[in-house]
């Protein structure tokens, strides 16, 4: 007994080594080894349905840009941060792409601020082996060359509530007896949901176009059985049971791409309805024609004076 009782600290120090393994240099292998897939929501085809449907009848395609969608909801917890994704915006951008409209890029403009100043004083090139051979070896920067928005999309998450409605069954039967079998059962579900709104704004007349108020429902569910009972003077207790809660983060997700999908609809003169059947298109009937009420209508050319910028200077090509 007391050879075991030495040696049990030497075999635990053992299992607890570090030595990383020669030939993968790891210290442990990570669990796992699901691949990468495609992060869909129920409405991810509907809006490659849109994208198809306006390239087969040759839509106009308004450049849109991604503006703040902030989690308004206020819920922090101490040790984990914010309950709800801080990259709603990152999710627009995803869904837009999925139906097919060009996006200019509004949220990250660090490098493209820092190389548009760096070819201002033609230090920035595309040839830098070239550097001190040929005097125009710089990128030129031009009147225009930035592409502007024709609408962009804001808004934030509003609602988080927790446990709107819970419900379950909590059973346990057995013998009277000290040795008679006894069993239990508990079976719960909770349900939460969020709330997004978000709006499409025209950029040049800051009109508000379009606005979307949606919400969504997370359900959880927990089924927990259990078994008591002796045999033949062995106590065994066995428990079982699963957990599952729907993601909370592509539930914010799927509002997204079902705000988008209005908003794409919309902006390509078409019905709310065109692909509203799971990713395919509908059959034809009156509403799913181009509807003048969900239309998004058109911009008219700009007819006004452009503002004097002569006292900047005038822009010269380089």
């Amino acid at each position: 007994m007391r050879r075991l009782v030495i040696a049990l600290p030497l075999l635990l120090s053992a299992c607890a080594s570090v030595t990383a393994d020669p030939q993968t240099g790891l210290y442990a292998r990570p669990v796992g080894n699901a691949p990468a897939t495609a992060n869909l929501t129920p409405y991810s085809p509907d809006l490659i349905c849109l994208q198809q449907a306006a390239l087969t009848s040759h839509k106009t395609r308004p450049r849109v840009a991604v503006g703040r969608i902030d989690d308004l909801t206020g819920k922090r917890d101490f040790y984990t941060g914010a309950n709800i994704t801080q990259g709603i915006a990152l999710f627009a951008q995803s869904a837009l792409s999925r139906a097919g409209l060009p996006q200019v890029e509004r949220g990250d403009r660090d490098i493209s601020d820092y190389e548009l100043k760096a070819a201002m004083e033609h230090v920035l090139s595309d040839t830098p082996d070239q550097a001190g051979n040929e005097p125009d070896n710089f990128r030129k920067v031009y009147a225009g060359q930035i592409a502007g928005s024709d609408y962009y999309i804001s808004g934030g998450l509003t609602e988080l509530n927790y446990n709107i409605r819970s419900d379950g069954v909590d059973l346990r039967a057995g013998g009277t007896g000290s040795d008679d079998p006894a069993g239990s059962f508990v079976s719960r579900r909770f349900v939460m949901n969020i709330a997004l709104d978000l709006r499409l704004i025209d950029t040049r007349s800051q009109e508000i176009r379009r606005v979307t108020a949606y919400q969504k429902q997370i359900v959880g569910r927990e089924v927990k059985p259990g078994l008591f009972t002796l045999l033949d003077g062995t106590m065994l207790d066995l428990s079982g049971g699963f957990s599952e809660m729907e993601p909370i983060q592509l539930g914010v997700r799927t509002l997204v791409e079902r705000s988008v999908y209005d908003f794409a609809a919309g902006l390509y003169g078409m019905g709310p309805s065109v692909c509203r059947n799971g990713g395919v298109p509908a059959a034809e009937s009156p509403d799913n024609h181009p509807d003048s009420r969900n239309a998004v209508e058109p911009r008219p050319p700009y007819q006004g004076p452009y503002l004097d910028r002569s006292r900047w200077g005038t822009p010269t090509r380089r």
